[in-house]
């Protein structure tokens, strides 16, 4: 919770003129940079303040501040000054620059150069600065540091008038919040001073413009001036403190620079290293641990594999869970395994250092931040996608063999370059030129630097063959509208060839191999599929139109993980024993058996094509069956390539069976054909009604469906805003809202509805909408044309029943191909036809509610024919699980969403279908139950 302290409403305390109101219309001045900064700017320009110029420092190199580019955007005059004085004296050009603008008013968000009072005074309005800590306390220029080293229990911020001091002038605006146990000089920026300090200097300046700006002296009473931590010799630790004071100055300078100590080693070679990730231990006893002797300590220091452990001089002990020696971080219970390693500085030579420059933008242009060799990535709050682009990223740049776990080990900038130097040193990325073996007609997708060759015709008991009478269907690439192939199409005919096929496999060759030789067939296509990854992301971005990032973590390491999970359930299929009433003097023994049910049927979706299939067949191939899928008609490209692959892999003939063509005649002749005996289907409820009367009519199959979902998501005012936000956003956009759990519909409490609604746009405008294969998209085409008309449809009924269309709602001018704007609809209905039904895209429907009848919420949530997802954000743990218990859907996610795993269970309620995927419980979608009675 922040604390606001303004003045009392003396007259003379106030910045005002007549009536309170100002004469003249504000001219706002910006001066200093970074993000925080433009953010800054941002807001203002939201709230009509007139911004007349803005003035920062100079480029790095070729490296425009954020600041900058900012004014830029809104075509607001920019200066750049190296320096404002020399020795003392303004200089004249620069103060006829700043003068030229007819500035009244200086605001100065972040600024680190010196400002000449000539500037500061010559606003008549004056000027107001940002400083993060509660003024008179921490003045200087490492005040958040300060502020957890000294252990204050009180953190905050004060926005004050600038005077010829240094931090000295009149406070205008001071917000405080609580300094908890485990905040870092990170977590303190990140949770409070950063988001709430932009807001608070958008306050400052409006209460400036209605002449209600108060003047409150500073008083002298607790002031402290701080040394500067960004001098090296200020970032030492003494070692000879307590175990909270060492632990306060180590958070206090995590993650940049780090608090710097000195190892000493037995030959007397002393070894500078920056420590990180501390915390206090309740340790007592150091057994099995290595003593580690650092310079200037009396108390001991001990190596476990948990890191290192200070003694402080109270006999307590302090963890460290890493440190950096040289440009590599290491976990520091690693001290003696990694003592050996060389820690001397590469020296670049002029194409590295080139090479380091494009490392450095590729770092920028995810991270939004200056990056220096101590940037640690995950510390700047970078997920699991942004490692995924940056990967890829630095593969296709510098054609360098890297992983995830390059990055993982590497995590900070200096090391990370200095592992991709000394790759590129041995030898580079090799040849990436595809190896082709094929036999049959394919096309070659010529993308992503890479030539792949992806089948065209249907895959039946082994062979890839043509479809009864050679028909074909066009496929269209989404991102350009361009016919990218044709494929067979395949006929009633076709389907009972598919299908014999794998009764026979089935019943034949199916059956002569173990549980746990089909564990190692799956376990070899999915090592297949790791070692295909890339060219299976790139079929999938052009198929289906997914952002290639996530079609390589998401589509396809997902796909992976299912392969490789339901591998090891092989051989872990089993009965149980029953106890039960013999008829004496007879015994009897009842036991169960686990049984494959024979040949499934799958009928999958286009929005993810490879994981669908994945989600459905792993299950159902590790339960011991054979398979026919139909892909979906729009993109079944993945799915012919993987076809392929399962042959390489060693899969029997007949086992796999791949069907490309239309649902309205290859997948009706599966849901009415008598051999198949289970069908899991992916789709649309109405689509998913038929199927299930096909399936009864038929010879009552056993089938499992998952439909349509209109799942809701609650965000109570209490949450994590910004993490509501981002993952709200990620709730309705993801994978272009082509997702079967997207949040259909949010609940945003009325308290938070504006702010979250105006930070979702914010983050909408930064979305990069364009090609899927480009490493920097974040928003690609949707699947198909018919898709996209249906989007425009479904926007036009919400704007016609009265919803607000605040953002979107079009498609994207000026561009070819399905490209569909983020869209958002506020003050939605309960009635509403946008407020009841999917639209399966990227539009965010959100209704407001007031938090005093949680009852009819969670009514208002239920109020929906389907039940496939929902979700919940609170702090508050007992108002989430109580959601989870009356929410009427299958998955429930609170504080998180999009967050599902192999191992859990997935699946709908309602007429969002019944059955699952994934997890043990998905097994039983292909298991049938044997009971078997012996008396003896």
């Amino acid at each position: 919770m922040a604390d606001s302290v303004q003045s009392d409403t003396k007259t003379n305390g106030f910045h005002k003129t007549t009536n309170g109101q100002h004469a003249e219309e504000l001219k706002i001045a910006i001066i200093g940079q970074s993000n925080f900064a433009a953010e800054v700017l941002e807001l203002l320009l939201e709230r009509d303040h007139l911004v007349v110029g803005v003035f920062t420092i100079v480029d790095k190199g070729n490296r425009e501040d954020v600041l900058a580019t900012t004014a830029r955007q809104h075509r607001i005059p920019v200066f750049k000054f190296t320096a404002w004085r020399r020795k003392g004296v303004p200089l004249p050009e620069v103060l006829e620059q700043y003068r030229s603008v007819g500035a009244n008013l200086n605001v100065l968000p972040f600024c680190s150069q010196f400002i000449p009072m000539e500037v500061i005074d010559g606003a008549a309005f004056g000027s107001i600065c940002y400083h993060p800590s509660i003024l008179p306390l921490h003045r200087g220029a490492s005040a958040i540091s300060w502020t957890l080293i000294e252990g204050d229990e009180r953190a905050g911020f004060s926005i004050f008038w600038a005077d010829d001091g240094l931090d000295t002038g009149p406070i205008l605006l001071q917000k405080q919040c609580p300094v908890f146990g485990d905040d870092t000089l990170d977590t303190l920026y990140k949770r409070f001073l950063y988001p709430e300090g932009v807001t608070a200097m958008g306050e400052a300046v409006d209460m400036i413009a209605a002449g209600k700006a108060p003047k409150i002296p500073q008083t002298e009473i607790g002031a402290s001036y701080d040394p500067a931590l960004f001098r090296e010799e200020n970032q030492y630790i003494n070692l000879n403190q307590s175990a909270v004071r060492i632990f306060n100055f180590i958070r206090g300078l995590d993650s940049v620079p780090g608090a710097l100590a000195t190892v000493e080693l037995d030959d007397g070679t002393e070894i500078p290293v920056r420590l990180y990730s501390a915390s206090l231990s309740a340790r007592r006893s150091m057994t099995n641990a290595k003593l580690i002797r650092f310079k200037g300590s009396v108390g001991p220091a001990f190596v476990t594999h948990e890191g290192i452990f200070i003694t402080g001089t109270d006999g307590a002990l302090v963890r460290v869970k890493r440190l950096r020696r040289g440009n590599r971080v290491i976990p520091a219970g690693q001290w003696f395994e990694q003592a050996n390693t060389s820690t001397k500085p590469l020296e670049l030579t002029e194409k590295e250092q080139e090479q380091d420059m494009l490392l450095r933008s590729i770092w920028k242009s995810i991270l939004k931040v200056e990056i220096e060799p101590e940037t640690d990535f995950f510390a700047c709050g970078a997920g699991s996608m942004d490692v995924v682009r940056l990967v890829e990223e630095v593969k296709d740049t510098l054609e360098v063999p890297i992983s995830n776990e390059t990055l993982f080990m590497a995590p900070m900038y200096g090391e990370f370059l200095q592992e991709i130097v000394l790759r590129l040193r041995a030898g580079g990325a090799g040849d990436r030129s595809a190896n082709i073996e094929f036999v049959g007609k394919h096309t070659v997708l010529k993308a992503n630097r890479r030539k792949i060759c992806v089948p065209t015709q249907l895959f039946i008991n082994g062979q890839f063959v043509d479809a009864e009478g050679g028909k074909t269907l066009p496929i269209v690439n989404p991102t350009n509208e361009q016919v990218i192939c044709d494929v067979a199409s395949a006929s009633k005919s076709d389907v009972d060839d598919a299908v014999q096929a794998a009764d026979e496999a089935f019943r034949g060759v199916w059956t002569s191999v173990s549980a746990r030789e089909r564990g190692q067939l799956m376990y070899k296509l999915a090592d297949l599929m790791e070692q295909h990854k890339e060219e299976l992301a790139t079929i999938e971005s052009i198929d289906s139109g997914a952002v290639y990032t996530l079609a390589l973590k998401t589509h396809v390491g997902m796909s992976l993980d299912a392969w490789r999970y339901y591998a090891g359930w092989t051989d872990k299929i089993e009965g149980t024993t029953i106890p039960v009433n013999p008829a004496r003097p007879n015994h009897v023994l009842t036991f169960t058996k686990k049984e494959p049910i024979g040949v499934c049927a799958l009928i999958t979706p286009w929005n993810y094509p490879l994981m669908m299939l994945s989600w459905k067949m792993a299950a159902c191939i590790a339960a011991g069956n054979t398979v026919v899928i139909k892909p979906a008609q729009v993109c079944p490209l993945t799915t012919l390539k993987f076809a392929e692959l399962t042959v390489r892999a060693g899969f029997p003939p007949g086992v796999i069976n791949v069907l490309t063509g239309t649902g309205s005649l290859a997948g009706q002749a599966l849901a009415d054909h008598p051999l198949v005996r289970k069908l899991g289907f992916t789709g649309s409820t109405p689509i998913g009604k038929r199927i299930m009367a096909s399936c009864a009519e038929s010879n009552i199959k056993k089938c499992s469906m998952e439909l349509g979902g209109k799942s809701p998501l609650v965000i109570f005012a209490d949450c994590d805003l910004e993490k509501a936000v981002r993952l709200g956003m990620s709730s309705v956009f993801f994978n272009k809202g082509e997702n079967c759990i997207a949040a259909g519909r949010l609940f945003v409490e009325d308290r938070i509805h504006d702010e979250f609604v105006r930070k979702v746009i914010k983050g909408i405008k930064t979305m990069k909408i364009g090609d899927p294969l480009d490493r920097a998209t974040a928003h690609g085409p949707q699947n198909h044309r018919a898709h996209l008309e249906k989007l425009q449809e479904y926007c036009a009924i919400g704007l016609k029943e009265g919803a607000t269309l605040v953002y979107g709602g079009k498609r994207v001018p000026n561009m070819e191909g399905f490209f569909f704007e983020p869209t958002i609809f506020t003050n939605v209905e309960d009635h509403m036809y946008i407020a009841r039904e999917e639209s399966f895209g990227p539009i965010m429907v959100i209704s407001k509610f007031h938090a005093s009848d949680f009852d009819a919420l969670v009514a208002r949530a239920n109020n929906t024919e389907y039940g496939l997802a929902s979700g919940v954000f609170t702090k508050d743990i007992q108002k989430a699980l109580l959601f989870a218990e009356k929410v009427e859907a299958g998955t429930v996610f609170v504080n998180t969403y999009n967050k599902t795993d192999v191992a859990a269970p997935f699946g709908g309620f309602k007429q969002s279908g019944f059955g699952k995927d994934l997890g043990k419980e998905a097994l039983n979608e292909y298991l049938k139950t044997k009971c078997v009675t012996v008396e003896y």
